[in-house]
């Protein structure tokens, strides 16, 4: 069931419509993970999809992020469809199109906070001084300015963080995909994050999804769609029980 949207006068960013996918498995034969997925993202929406380990969620994030493609269906990002480009395509899409936030940061260790975040402005073939001046920008965004000699090494866990954030608006994605964003800090950086998160999506319209596994992160979001066992089994406003969610 594709989700009817309140924001139709809005730009449809993603649009899975009846997406499967399945895998070889070792015995030969495929195991299905993904069933039927099927719904939209509008810009300047907030969406969780959350689902326990080993719903799918992970697949659905990785075709999203064109890291993957479905076996079967249509995946249309931003009104291109990506279904079955190759992985120089994909690679090209994904530099376009949007903003990683992984949970473990992902960032280059020996490399300055503004080389980290200057890197995909690299891969666009901008002159160097368009790099630094965005790269600051982004930092100054995140409130990290004054870091941008430091070391990765040299930041707490909610610092690294936010330059993960400043990296992935720093290419102006038309989507910032996180993946577990909270995962790898305490309760307190994490609420911080999250709170961030909010705070982009609501004064600067970034759309963001967001991948948890956890109820508490998702009410963050304005909308969730939960995955169990590779189908969807929820699609709308963030309940304020989780047990709304349950089979």
């Amino acid at each position: 069931m594709k989700k009817k949207s309140d924001k139709s006068t809005n730009v449809n960013i993603i649009s899975m419509d009846k997406i499967c996918k399945s895998f070889p498995v070792e015995m030969g034969g495929e195991q299905q993970v993904l069933f039927d997925i099927t719904f939209d993202v509008f810009q300047g929406e907030f969406v969780s999809i959350m689902g326990p380990s080993g719903s799918g969620k992970s697949t659905c994030m990785n075709i999203i992020g064109a890291l993957d493609t479905p076996t079967s269906g249509t995946y249309k990002l931003y009104g291109r469809d990506v279904t079955h480009l190759s992985s120089d395509e994909l690679a090209v899409v994904r530099n376009e199109y949007i903003g990683f936030v992984f949970q473990q940061f992902n960032l280059l260790s020996k490399r300055s906070v503004l080389d980290n975040v200057m890197l995909p402005l690299m891969y666009r073939g901008l002159p160097m001084n368009e790099r630094i001046s965005r790269a600051r920008e982004m930092l100054a965004r995140v409130g990290l300015e004054k870091f941008e000699s430091y070391l990765p090494t040299q930041l707490s866990g909610g610092m690294k963080q936010r330059v993960a954030i400043a990296r992935a608006l720093a290419g102006d994605p038309k989507l910032i995909l996180a993946d577990e964003p909270t995962g790898a800090l305490d309760s307190k950086m994490g609420n911080e994050i999250l709170t961030f998160f909010k705070q982009l999506n609501r004064e600067m319209g970034i759309t963001i999804v967001m991948i948890t596994h956890e109820f508490e992160i998702a009410q963050y979001s304005n909308r969730l769609i939960h995955i169990y066992d590779g189908r969807i089994t929820y699609d709308g406003p963030v309940p304020r029980d989780e047990r709304a969610l349950q089979q």
